[in-house]
């Protein structure tokens, strides 16, 4: 019998995974250092080394907002910019909190393909104006997998990065769903980062079966100068820290963040699968990692909805998205799948 409150509204809706909540335990016995100088925040620290293959800062947030706005923040002066997808999520969804850690620095949108940036719209928008008037372009970020649920490829990575470099801009990538766009494309964790230009990552485990926290990790060590400062200042610096490392140790140590990425993905292909012959259902982006966007008819949004299931439609006139999460169960998929074809088809 599956779980009726199971949704597809958002990963968020997800509950804590097994490990993470194991790790948390542990963590939960005796006295430990405060502020991070406890066991568990080095242990998940070298963990996250070894998972990247290389000698990364590492530090920890509550939240993704604050852990892209303070990676941003410190790539950035005040009278700098920060280019992105018009459809990123600094943009649309950070209440302006980019803009308010860096004291004003302002984010520059630029086209995207499928959500994806392109080395052609990065070197528009950063050569559009070069006078002292304009905020001048430092830094370029963009989410993997993107908001849209694409996946950049190696190759695009790295023709971006060339493009950076070329233009002196700081390549910082937004993370929340990093775990499911190395499932997708069975890379390394390092080959789509830091050995295709990444400076900065964002690692989302919220998403993918933790509580809360998300990891920064720079790549650029110099670039993390003070940023530990940063951090306390906004308060993101948890007294109680092996709270926000120990469920990392959790994920990593067994593959667990690895597998759960896989699991979603592979609920996201199966919804995918059950709906996409349905005239007048059609798939508005590539599945490629969670995320399922379908276009519908709006009395079958409304139908669908009648019927209890929640999901987002912030997508344009008719577009809904469906999120599979680390403990999504196929049995689900398949009763919202039916659903739906059963709408579409009265």
């Amino acid at each position: 019998m599956t779980d009726k409150s199971q949704q597809f509204a958002s990963d968020n809706y997800s509950g804590i995974c097994p490990e993470a909540w194991a790790a948390m335990e542990k963590a939960n016995h005796g006295h430990d250092r405060a502020y991070g100088d406890d066991q568990w925040t080095e242990r998940a620290s070298e963990y996250f080394r070894q998972l990247f293959e290389t000698d990364c800062e590492v530090f920890f947030a509550f939240n993704g907002t604050a852990a892209n706005s303070l990676a941003l923040a410190s790539l950035c002066q005040s009278y700098h910019s920060v280019i992105c997808s018009e459809t990123a999520h600094v943009e649309t969804d950070e209440c302006g909190a980019p803009e308010f850690f860096s004291n004003g620095s302002k984010l520059l949108t630029a086209p995207s393909v499928n959500g994806k940036l392109t080395p052609e719209s990065i070197r528009e928008v950063a050569l559009k104006r070069q006078d002292i008037h304009y905020p001048k372009p430092r830094v370029v970020t963009l989410t993997q997998a993107t908001e849209v649920g694409t996946v950049y490829r190696p190759d695009e990575l790295k023709a971006i990065s060339a493009t950076c470099k070329e233009l002196g801009l700081n390549l910082h990538m937004d993370g929340a769903r990093f775990t499911n766009a190395c499932a997708f494309l069975g890379c390394s964790p390092a080959e789509l980062t830091w050995k295709a230009g990444v400076d900065v990552l964002c690692f989302g485990g919220t998403k993918n079966g933790m509580a809360v926290g998300e990891a920064i990790l720079f790549f650029n060590r110099q670039l993390a100068e003070d940023f530990d400062y940063r951090c306390k200042q906004a308060g993101q610096l948890a007294s109680k820290m092996r709270f926000l490392s120990a469920p990392w140790v959790g994920l990593l140590e067994g593959g667990a963040w690895l597998r759960y990425g896989n699991h979603a993905n592979q609920c996201a292909q199966l919804l995918a699968s059950l709906v996409s012959d349905l005239p007048g259902v059609q798939l508005m982006f590539p599945v490629e990692a969670n995320g399922v966007f379908l276009q519908m008819p709006e009395h079958a949004i409304e139908a669908l909805r009648g019927k209890g299931w929640r999901f987002y439609t912030f997508i344009g006139s008719g577009g809904a998205r469906f999120m599979c999460s680390w403990d999504t169960e196929q049995e689900r998929v398949r009763e919202l799948a039916a659903d739906i074809r059963s709408i579409v088809s009265a």
